[in-house]
């Protein structure tokens, strides 16, 4: 696509300079108000409505080359907004994406903030019962206290990492 829009420019750029025009059979040249036949210029030769003719078609040629130009800008320019466009989609679903990410990540730090209060509850209020019933031994309850003091340093770290993010 780019090189056929590189190949037009050039034919219309060579063309812009110098407006070839058909007529009778002939091909007349015309390069700002001068008509050339076969690279000399006939523009005094030529009857005054035959030149106007000549003029007036190398100038509506000259329009449509100016028209053709400014259809090949309008579609750079729009394959350059939809390049824009798509770029622009594509931060917005990585910005999308990074902010569904962080939101898991919070939702996972808050499920293992959750969890650890809860096995620190567990543990507590199984202790508190088994000590009640006097059921556990010194041993036993160094090992239980242990085990809470672990699940306390497990829920002070599971609430540092939800307030830090």
């Amino acid at each position: 696509m780019k090189h056929i829009l590189t190949i037009i420019c050039i034919v219309f750029a060579l063309n812009l300079s110098a407006q070839e025009v058909e007529k009778d059979g002939k091909i007349y040249t015309v390069k700002k108000e001068k008509i050339f036949l076969n690279k000399t210029e006939v523009t005094s030769t030529l009857k005054l409505e035959e030149k106007e003719v000549i003029l007036e078609r190398a100038s509506e040629i000259s329009t449509k080359l100016k028209l053709q130009k400014e259809a090949e800008k309008a579609i750079k320019k729009a394959e350059k907004e939809k390049k824009n466009a798509e770029k622009a989609r594509k931060d917005a679903e990585k910005k999308q994406n990074q902010a569904e990410n962080e939101l898991r990540i919070k939702e996972k730090l808050q499920s293992n903030l959750n969890k650890a209060e809860k096995n620190l509850d567990n543990a507590q209020s199984k202790y508190e019962k088994l000590k009640k019933k006097g059921k556990l031994s010194p041993v036993d309850e160094e090992k239980w206290l242990k085990k809470i003091e672990k699940l306390s340093d497990k829920l002070e770290k599971a609430k540092r990492k939800v307030k830090n993010g």
